[in-house]
């Protein structure tokens, strides 16, 4: 897509997850189903484990992961970047509804905005949604154990933990991709590692630095240990609307090819992407507004309003299902 200038800036809405095209059947298909079987084991260790804090928490990530998701920042070589999330949603709710949360965000992604393909999309969700939390999870959890520190800890933690589930994430696509013969695994995974872990690095700082706001604003949320506090309605109206903000820094995100992209434009198979079925909010441009910044600008709000209400919505069906169950049992 070409760049255009809104008020001066360069402005290119940009997609960032695999489309359609880029993986063989066999291979999505295999992605299909890993991700089913750990997005329904999310399910039910959610549905044991969730508590009613977690019910706007899990709103307000999706909502926050979304909207940050839109904010390409650029790194070396002309190549841009974007959070994933995965590790900050793992590190604030645990992994099991971080894969829900991160799964909600790409579904939506695909489905409504058409970035990413639907074939693929069982793909899309492993690398962003199973892979990234579980790997964040797993590197935040040992380096806490290390540290003593509070604060330490979860700064460092959370940037490594950030770090290496995009590095891991990435190399997850180069295989797919290597498996699916569309790139060589010699060329794929040096060429999606090397560029990812310098996006990785704005990951960590993404995530150490929206944990350190957390640490000071709701820090019962970092601490295991911490009493559960109410699900007033003030905290996380105000982490909605910080989700609403950045949007509105959307048409100033970086029109570089993202990390797959340039990865694709370099080895020479970013021809083989086959376009959506249908569009519906295409480019996260919405449709029938001419300005576009405005376009990007009220597509992004939509976007943020839709899935935190699948976050919330679906966090207080699976702690409403656990109440109804138990009730029934007694």
């Amino acid at each position: 897509m070409s760049a255009q200038l809104w008020g001066g800036v360069l402005f290119a809405p940009r997609e960032m997850h695999i489309p359609d095209g880029f993986l063989s059947p066999g291979v999505y298909f295999l992605c299909w189903a890993i991700a089913v079987v750990a997005v329904g084991l999310a399910l039910r260790r959610t549905g044991k484990e969730m508590g009613e804090r977690q019910i706007p928490l899990m709103g307000v990530l999706a909502a926050f992961i979304f909207a940050a998701q839109m904010l390409n920042f650029p790194v070396a070589g002309g190549t841009s970047g974007h959070l994933i999330g995965g590790a900050l949603a793992a590190i604030l709710l645990g992994p099991w509804a971080a894969m829900l949360v991160m799964t909600a965000v790409v579904g939506l992604q695909a489905l409504l905005f058409q970035d990413g393909g639907l074939l693929v999309l069982g793909a899309n969700i492993l690398n962003m949604a199973v892979i990234a939390p579980v790997v964040g999870f797993a590197a935040y959890s040992a380096i806490k154990r290390l540290l003593r520190d509070e604060r330490v800890g979860t700064l460092i933690g959370g940037f490594v933990a950030a770090w290496l589930s995009v590095v891991l994430s990435a190399a997850a696509t180069a295989l797919e991709l290597a498996l699916s013969g569309t790139s060589d695994l010699g060329i794929a995974l040096p060429a999606m590692v090397g560029v990812h872990m310098l996006i990785g690095i704005g990951e960590g700082l993404i995530t150490a630095g929206a944990l350190a706001f957390v640490m000071a604003a709701r820090p019962e949320l970092v601490r295991a240990t911490a009493p559960a506090t109410s699900a007033r309605v003030g905290w996380w109206a105000v982490g909605l609307l910080i989700a609403l903000a950045l949007v509105l820094l959307a048409p100033l995100a970086s029109s570089s090819p993202d990390g797959l992209e340039r990865v694709a434009e370099d080895q020479g198979f970013i021809d083989t992407a086959k376009d959506p079925p249908y569009e519906v909010i295409a480019d996260y441009l919405f449709p029938g507004v001419e300005n576009q910044g405005a376009a990007t600008i009220l597509a992004g709000v939509v976007g943020t309003l839709l899935v935190f209400g699948i976050g919330y919505g679906l966090a207080y069906l699976i702690v409403s299902v656990r109440r109804s169950r138990r009730a029934t049992s007694t």
